[in-house]
């Protein structure tokens, strides 16, 4: 199969923390779907935690697992937004952030303690959470006359496709989650049933 229709990624967010030298390394994970709730959870980690030196991030976003970003807040480069990454790679999950927020001890760790410090909060808030599996699915329209409800809940059961929204009047409209392994499959039965399939997006 060229196309990957499963992809991983954490449940909810939870936190994890390391320590070194009297420096405090407080990691926090978040499932995110987009770059724009970023914003959101910096801003929110930065109210928590005003007098922190630095707050560092690594983001890896889409199902194809091809956008990421990473931000080391004044560390010198290299030594906190790529560890972080680097242990959301080894554990293979997409759409996920990792912020880890540090508070200087006085030490100065070196580049290598920093490096291991970051992917040592990371791999701590990681260990906590929940990596779950989730499918890409595409999201669909079909329009049908009412007549037509029988075969197209048939459709739908025999599919396992997920209902995301619903209207029956003389036109009805049922919105419905399909894997994408089995779009053609399933569509090419709405067709027989000469319903209206309209793709809406991907999820």
């Amino acid at each position: 199969m060229l196309f990957e229709d499963t992809y991983r990624t954490i449940e909810k967010s939870t936190e994890g923390a390391f320590r070194d030298r009297g420096s405090k390394f407080l990691a926090y994970a978040y499932p995110v779907s987009s770059e724009n709730e970023l914003k959101d959870v910096l801003s929110q980690l930065k109210t928590e935690h005003p007098k922190a030196n630095h707050h560092c991030w690594a983001m890896r976003l889409g199902i194809d697992r091809t956008i990421f970003r990473i931000n080391d807040d004044g560390e010198p480069s290299g030594t906190a937004g790529r560890p972080i990454l680097n242990s959301l790679l080894s554990h293979d999950l997409t759409n996920i952030v990792v912020v880890v927020v540090r508070y200087f001890g006085g030490t100065l760790l070196g580049i290598p303690g920093l490096i291991t410090a970051y992917k040592s909060a990371t791999e701590e808030t990681l260990k906590q959470a929940k990596i779950i599996e989730k499918t890409v699915d595409d999201i669909y329209t079909i329009k049908f006359d009412y007549l037509l409800m029988n075969d197209v809940m048939k459709i739908i059961k025999d599919d396992c496709l997920t209902v995301l929204n619903q209207n029956f009047d003389n036109n009805c409209s049922i919105q419905v989650s399909i894997r994408k392994m089995q779009i053609n499959h399933t569509l090419a039965k709405f067709d027989k049933l000469n319903t209206v399939v309209k793709y809406d997006y991907t999820l």
